[in-house]
């Protein structure tokens, strides 16, 4: 039982891990960059 609780918390921490890189990425911001485009040359504004 302990297993499946926890994997439920992992899992639940990815998911809001990925929505908010989804968010982010919306949003115009970048992992790679960090939505300061004139070190990267706009490519993360795609």
């Amino acid at each position: 039982m302990g297993t499946v609780l926890v994997g439920a918390i992992l899992a639940g921490i990815v998911v809001f891990i990925i929505r908010g890189m989804i968010r982010d990425k919306k949003n115009g911001k970048s992992i790679q960059c960090g939505g300061d485009c004139k070190y990267c040359g706009g490519h993360c504004r795609e």
